[in-house]
Formats: C-alpha cells, sequence, structure tokens
C-alpha cells in the first residue's frame, strides 16, 4: 500500500497508477553560475555565484530549503560516521533578487531572514515565490578541503583533490512531500534536483581538471600536444595517452599560465550535481564511445577519460572499461546523453558516482576495477539521469545499478580472449544476500538509508557489522530482479525495466512508479513479489519433497518452505537425457498450500531439481535437487 502522500500525488494527476508520470507532473529548477578557486597551498575551496530558482509547482513558496552538505565537518553538527572537523562552510553575502539577507541563530527566520541548521539553510523569503516565478540567490562561501581521512566521498590525501558538495545547493521541492529537509550525516546519499550550471575553477597550472559538463575553454588550458592527442582520441578505438608521465608540467600538460594559474570552465545541462577531480600527479589516457544520441541511426563519440597516478595497479585498462560501460549501458537503457564519461582515482576505497564523473580508489586487479568502473558508470542512469530519493530508497539506484554490473562482468568477461577470461557475474559467492538472508540479520531494502545498522567488516567475517545495509541496498533488489527476468524471461523483463527509466528519465520516481511500471509492462499484479523482498526481509526456500515413479507417469511433491512465495519451476531429468519442465504457480502458495504435487510423463528419472537455472533467490539450495538412490552417488535431498 503506497502511502497517502503518494496516493494524493496520483489523485492530483502528477503520478498515475500505471506508473507514468502524471498529465500534471512538474518540477521545480534550480540553475548555477558558479566561479571556484582551488587553492592547494592551505586546502581551501572559495567561490561565489548565483542560483536561479524556478517554481513549477502550483503552490507558492514563501521559503526556500538549501544543503549546505560540506558542514557535516562543522563543530556540533550530527553526523552518523566519524570525519575530520574543518569548521564546514563559510557562507556570506546571501542575497535574493539583490536584496540582502540576514542570518539569525534562533528561533524561526522571518521574511527576509535565513537560518542555518546543520547542513540545512532555510530561507524565508521577503516576497512568496508564486507559480511560475523565478527567484535569484547570489553568495560566497569559502570551506577547507578534508583530509581524505577524514572525509567521505571527496577531499584531498595531498596529490590528488576530489571536490564534491562543495556549494550551496537547492534542496528537492516535490509533488509527493513537498520540501526535502534530511540532514546529511555523511554515510546516507542524496536527493537532487535537475538544472543547467556553467562553472569556473581556477587552479594552479600543471593540474589537470576534470568536471561535469563540457570543457568550453579547452585551447585555454591546455597545451598545443595535449589537445593534438585528445583529438585524436575522438577518432581511434584504442586508447591514446593524452599525458604521461613525463608530461605532467606547465606548458607540456597544460597551457603556460603567466600568473601560473588557469581557469577551466564547464557548462553541464540538465544534471543533478556538479563535481570535479584535480591534481598534477595524474596522467590522462582518453579514448571515445560511439553513442546514437541524436537518434538518427550514426553513432556520435562520446569522450572517455580515465586519469590516475602511474603506479595504481589495472588503471591502464580504465578508458577500455569505461568505454564498454557506457556503450554497453546505452544499448541496455537508452543512449548515454552527456559528453564525455570521466573515471578519477583515488581517495576512497571504493567507488561513488556524480555526473559525468565517478572516483575510484582502492587497490584493483582488472575484474576489480571493471566492476566497480561499470558499476560507478551505471548509475549514471540511475540516479543521475533517473532521479530516484537516493537517501530515503537506497536500493532504487544502488540495487539497480547491481543488478546491471552483475549482466557487464557476464557480457564483458566472455571468455573471448586472455585479458577477458569468463565470469559469472550471478555466481552465488558474489551475492551477499545470501550470506545473511534468513540468519536474522539481514533488513528490509524499503528502509531509510540513515537508519540502517552501523559498523564494519564484511558479510563473509562478520554478518552484524554493516552487512545489512550493503545487502538490502545493493545485493537483495539485484537478485531480485534477476528472479523476475528469470520467472518472465529476459525479452519481457528488460521492456519493463527500459520502459521504467525511459518513462522516468529527468524526473523524480518513487518506489511505487517503478512497481506500478512493472506491473503495467508484465500486465501482473506483483505485490506477491515486492511486498516479502522489499518491505519485509523474508526468504524464498522451494525443496523437493518427494520423488514417486508409477506406472504411468512421475510424481514429485514439492515444499514450501520459506515465507516469500515465489513460483516453483520443476525440472525432470529422464536416464535417456530427455528433460521435462513443469511450473508450480505462485498462486497455489499464495492460496495458503505449503505443499503441492507435479505429475510428469512416465521414464526412468534419475534428477528432479526446483529451480534449476538458479534465479529465485532461494536461501536454501541443498533441498532443490532430488537424485535417483539406485544411480550412482545418488541423494535424495530431502533427506
Amino acid at each position: 500500500m503506497p502511502p497517502p502522500q503518494f496516493e494524493r500525488a496520483v489523485e492530483q494527476g502528477t503520478r498515475s497508477a500505471d506508473g507514468t508520470p502524471g498529465p500534471n507532473y512538474w518540477q521545480n529548477r534550480a540553475d548555477y553560475t558558479i566561479e571556484a578557486t582551488l587553492d592547494p597551498s592551505d586546502n581551501t575551496l572559495s567561490a561565489s555565484g548565483t542560483i536561479r530558482y524556478t517554481n513549477a509547482s502550483p503552490n507558492a513558496l514563501p521559503y526556500l530549503v538549501l544543503k549546505l552538505r560540506q558542514n557535516v565537518h562543522k563543530e556540533g553538527v550530527p553526523r552518523n560516521r566519524f570525519v575530520e572537523i574543518t569548521g564546514g562552510l563559510a557562507l556570506r553575502d546571501l542575497a535574493v533578487d539583490g536584496q540582502p539577507v540576514e542570518e539569525v541563530t534562533e528561533g524561526l527566520p522571518e521574511p527576509g531572514q535565513y537560518r542555518i541548521d546543520g547542513t540545512v539553510l532555510t530561507l524565508a523569503l521577503a516576497d512568496t515565490l508564486e507559480t511560475g516565478e523565478t527567484a535569484t540567490l547570489s553568495m560566497g562561501w569559502r570551506y577547507r578541503i578534508p583530509n581524505a581521512e577524514g572525509a567521505f566521498r571527496q577531499g584531498t590525501d595531498g596529490e590528488v583533490y576530489y571536490v564534491a558538495y562543495w556549494y550551496p545547493q537547492v534542496a528537492v521541492y516535490d509533488d509527493v512531500y513537498g520540501w526535502h529537509t534530511d540532514q546529511y550525516l555523511g554515510l546516507g546519499e542524496h536527493y537532487m534536483g535537475f538544472g543547467d550550471y556553467e562553472v569556473e575553477i581556477t587552479a594552479p597550472e600543471g593540474f589537470l581538471v576534470w568536471s561535469t559538463g563540457r570543457l568550453d575553454n579547452p585551447e585555454a588550458v591546455l597545451a598545443p600536444e595535449t589537445l593534438a592527442r585528445l583529438d585524436r582520441a575522438y577518432g581511434t578505438d584504442e586508447v591514446v595517452s593524452v599525458v604521461s608521465a613525463g608530461q605532467r608540467a606547465p606548458g607540456r600538460s597544460t597551457a603556460d599560465s603567466p600568473d601560473d594559474r588557469l581557469t577551466w570552465r564547464f557548462v553541464a545541462e540538465n544534471v543533478r550535481d556538479v563535481a570535479f577531480g584535480a591534481s598534477d600527479r595524474y596522467v590522462w589516457d582518453a579514448t571515445h564511445a560511439g553513442v546514437d544520441q541524436d537518434g538518427d541511426g550514426d553513432d556520435e563519440a562520446v569522450l572517455i577519460n580515465a586519469l590516475y597516478r602511474p603506479d595504481a595497479a589495472a588503471w591502464g585498462r580504465a578508458a577500455e572499461f569505461g568505454r564498454f560501460s557506457v556503450e554497453h549501458l546505452s544499448e541496455m537503457f537508452f543512449p548515454y546523453p552527456y559528453p564525455h564519461m570521466t573515471a578519477v582515482e583515488g581517495l576512497i576505497g571504493g567507488g561513488m558516482e556524480y555526473p559525468m564523473m565517478t572516483l575510484i580508489g582502492g587497490t584493483r586487479n582488472d575484474q576489480s576495477l571493471f566492476g566497480v568502473t561499470y558499476h560507478e558508470i551505471s548509475h549514471m542512469w540511475f540516479p543521475m539521469i533517473v532521479g530516484s530519493n537516493e537517501k530515503a530508497y537506497t536500493w532504487m539506484d544502488e540495487g539497480l545499478t547491481s543488478y546491471n554490473t552483475n549482466v557487464g562482468l557476464t557480457d564483458f568477461f566472455d571468455g573471448s580472449s586472455a585479458d577477458r577470461p569468463e565470469v559469472d557475474g550471478w555466481a552465488r559467492n558474489r551475492q551477499y544476500h545470501y550470506y545473511i538472508a534468513g540468519t536474522g540479520y539481514a533488513v528490509e531494502p524499503m528502509r531509510h538509508n540513515d537508519l540502517y545498522p552501523l559498523g564494519g567488516g564484511t558479510p563473509q567475517v562478520d554478518p552484524v557489522q554493516n552487512a545489512s545495509r550493503g545487502v538490502a541496498s545493493y545485493s537483495t533488489p539485484a537478485v531480485l530482479l534477476r528472479a523476475i527476468e528469470g520467472i518472465y524471461g529476459t525479452d519481457r523483463f528488460l521492456d519493463a525495466y527500459r520502459e521504467y527509466a525511459q518513462r522516468w528519465a529527468f524526473k523524480h520516481p518513487y518506489p511505487w512508479d517503478l512497481f506500478n511500471t512493472f506491473e503495467d509492462v508484465l500486465g501482473e499484479d506483483l505485490d506477491w513479489l515486492w511486498t516479502p523482498t522489499l518491505f519485509e526481509s523474508w526468504t524464498v526456500d522451494l525443496a523437493v519433497a518427494e520423488v514417486e515413479e508409477a506406472p504411468g507417469d512421475v510424481r514429485v511433491q514439492v515444499v514450501d518452505e520459506g515465507l516469500a512465495p515465489m513460483p516453483a519451476p520443476v525440472t525432470v531429468t529422464y536416464a535417456d537425457g530427455r528433460t521435462e519442465t513443469q511450473t508450480v504457480p505462485v498462486q497455489t502458495w499464495l492460496g495458503g498450500a505449503r505443499e503441492a504435487s507435479l505429475t510428469f510423463p512416465a521414464g526412468d528419472a534419475v534428477r528432479v531439481e526446483v529451480d534449476a537455472a538458479d534465479v529465485l533467490i532461494d536461501v536454501d539450495r541443498t533441498n532443490n535437487v532430488w537424485t535417483d538412490p539406485s544411480s550412482e552417488g545418488g541423494v535424495n535431498s530431502s533427506n
């Protein structure tokens, strides 16, 4: 049952019961212009900018809400992880339509005032923003970039700078809940609106800088030889070394500036965020992906960048992995719409996504670097384009991208060459769901990200410590999607999956939009599928209870020993090699039965197996198979 806020949105026509955006769907919009200076001498970021906010909602807005996420590093601010205290973001000169706004520290702000509470700024407008009106905010700010050891998803290690969550951003105001005022506590991610960005980043000469958006002034910041090699990357399928280790210097990698600084200009359209990486220690590889962005049958060249320190293991293949990921995902869903996809190395143990950018750290081999690269690039579709609320419904981006990654791993590592040895992305030892499902430690995926148990460790070592969030958000939704694919077939499943992605591209879906779209395309009510696995932590456990060979048939007794109902495909293999498959429909279990009988053609049955394809999230495979006890090695798994 959807919450009343969602049902009200359906009644008001902003959402639809079939999963499509309603005829009255709307989104507010914030467009940003930012000028920033990165100063490595004291690890500071200084900036100023404007935000042009347009109210497309049917509601008059007496106040605006902004997120100041760097304040997670401020003294006294609530957080759910250890971070370095930097003082947070120092805001100055906030004005609305040219009129200064006064900060207050107690009570509710009056019109023309604002108050900062942790990472949330509430601004009471002097004049209510009516439907269709636009307000322009201007401000300056500064903060110290945290050390990587005391940061999360951003920071510096003294060589590499990754700058994220670095500017005041207007919170999402949507048709279901209105303003989303959640504090940023450090662990959970974000819900962000779409807008256009014009960003200028000033950094020391010799620093390679890449950001969300199109590099708008390459001739002003790159050396002529670098430009020539970059241009070559657009026209060859090879990976081009744009800047090698010996070329990392002003005048060789970047332009040579009289004042020792260069300003990089990036322009991004219809993105939800901007982040950038910068370092004078990076080498730079590039190639391109062929993507039919215009839908005219001809591929456009999407620039693929990899920036990394030369001793970073496996990164020599990062551009190759990025190209495959963009092309593969473009075919799976819809064409990648942006001018580049850039992976930068360093700082963190895993990977983190931003529009057109991903930050990847840790010690990697080829398979590991491919997996995290594909996963982070998959986030360009979910949630960078299909803009779900990661904070409240983390599984809607992490679970979907985990499914995609398993497909990508299997398709890339297909055994076609020595550098692409065969890998089964769906192997059970890769699916953490099976490590804690049914142990009492698992929690439901439909849980707010800030409310998961905290801790460290891995599911294999300690199922209590931190495993529940990862399993619920990543693995469980991925294997659930795999089960839908197994039940309905790959073609029908992909029809529903693509329809969801295309319907909600550059919009803000809720879980019920996904559920309703799948049910609309597949033509069935799937509450029996969503509820046990996403709203609960119930498990599937189907078993072969008994096999009886009679003169005229073979009778198989199947038992449902779990709480989560699932259709039970049963395959009988005969001594002559024949196979027969029948399915116990899910309606049998929904009707209250715990056992079901199937009758197969007569013959010498040597093996009976429930879910032979291993796609139905069955937590106990030891009772899925019966083999003829009289045959060599035969075992009745129900004993």
